[in-house]
């Protein structure tokens, strides 16, 4: 009972403090919030277990990985908004790659899509009796939802509960991350932590981390928040962004994997709800509320990021309301054909083309002002798009 209150005391705290006026009013914080809301809705709680289960020790340094390959495609997308507000230099070639990587992300869109509300299902169904096919009903049913919505009245309304459901997220992470510190320590001091070997290792084990690319993407999102910010503070917020969520996944795994051991249970995309049940009865609710609001959020933002991006490729000639029918049916059809794992490995390799697609552009603009050591970096991050594209491996 006491650590449910102090659970519950930590994350009304945090809570509070992100609706100070200070704090929701300033503009770096406002620029912030959306691509931390993207890249942590984009797997945190599924993650976790993963790597516990195939990696063992060794999750918190793939977990490190994960975050400095984000990071350096962050670096590749920060150059090129700096580039185009600079010196916006563009060839034939160049507009090419810019609207082939468009609609390499509104694909990438469509698969994250089907990502984000087929894990609505499973956590809606997790406390209940019943299975993973009444969670693809449910999944389906968001999905009609949302096409009967943006094909109707479009997001503006939907796209309002965005602001709210960041700062219940961070929230319940602060308080879970609180629980598991708390747990962490209690074992730690009576030698009970948990340690166990990988049970994968080679190559086997570096595409199944390709596979995992998408579980922290979302901050290329700053590259189309244009119309809100200038270039300077895109930069900065998409810098803050990655180092908060970066502090935040590398808690999280390093608790995780000294006191979650695997065959506990069955792995699945809500794992973590069984196990964090045993470290506070209060968490498994608070983690469904913060895993429903945050998914939700996430698909509406990226349909209407899907639609905005293929309307404004065509020129206008395929309009937004088509592409919502589309992604609708393509995500209706990954429900009931493919795991969730399986969507997460190939949301993966259709970000990872993206940011190879980044990348190039990166790489020829740095070269054409004689920045060769930066051209070879992305030039590099660009090969390593292509390999996690083609090498992505699902979790088994």
């Amino acid at each position: 009972m006491i650590l449910n209150a102090a659970i519950v005391l930590v994350s009304a705290l945090v809570g509070a403090v992100l609706m100070l006026p200070r704090v929701a009013g300033a503009r770096i914080w406002r620029a912030t919030v959306t691509p931390l809301a993207s890249i942590i809705g984009s797997g945190f709680l599924v993650l976790g277990p993963i790597l516990d289960t195939h990696f063992g020790i060794w999750a918190p340094a793939v977990m490190a990985a994960l975050c400095g390959v984000a990071y350096a495609y962050g670096a590749a997308v920060r150059y090129n908004i700096a580039w185009l507000d600079g010196t916006g230099i563009r060839d034939r070639l160049d507009l090419r790659l810019e609207q082939l990587g468009s609609l390499a992300l509104a694909f990438a869109y469509f698969v994250s899509v089907a990502y984000y509300l087929n894990l609505l299902g499973a956590f809606a169904v997790s406390l209940t009796d019943l299975g993973p096919e009444q969670g693809r009903v449910v999944t389906s049913g968001v999905f009609l939802l949302i096409l009967l919505v943006g094909w109707t009245r479009g997001f503006g309304a939907l796209e309002r509960l965005e602001e709210v459901s960041v700062g219940v997220k961070l929230a319940i992470i602060a308080g879970l991350l609180f629980a598991l510190g708390w747990r962490f320590v209690t074992q730690a001091t009576t030698g009970a932590l948990v340690l166990h070997m990988p049970d994968i290792v080679g190559w086997q084990a570096v595409t199944l981390v390709f596979g995992l690319l998408v579980t922290v993407q979302g901050f290329e999102i700053s590259r189309y928040m244009g119309a809100e910010y200038d270039a300077g503070t895109r930069i900065r917020s998409m810098r803050y962004a990655q180092w908060l969520s970066s502090a935040i996944y590398m808690l999280y795994i390093l608790f995780l994997t000294f006191l979650y051991l695997p065959g506990q249970g069955e792995l699945s995309e809500t794992s973590i709800i069984a196990f964090t049940a045993l470290v506070a009865p209060i968490l498994p609710i608070l983690l469904i509320a913060a895993a429903l609001s945050a998914q939700f959020s996430a698909a509406v933002a990226d349909t209407g990021g899907a639609g905005g991006l293929v309307a404004e490729v065509s020129g206008g000639r395929v309009p937004a309301r088509a592409v919502y029918a589309l992604l609708a049916g393509a995500g209706l059809t990954m429900t009931w054909g493919m795991s969730v794992f399986e969507i997460i490995t190939y949301a993966s390799r259709a970000f990872a083309f993206y940011y190879a697609l980044q990348s190039v552009l990166a790489a020829r603009r740095a070269y054409a002002t004689d920045d060769r050591r930066r051209a070879a970096l992305f030039a590099a991050l660009s090969a390593l798009g292509m390999a996690i594209m083609v090498f992505g491996a699902s979790v088994e």
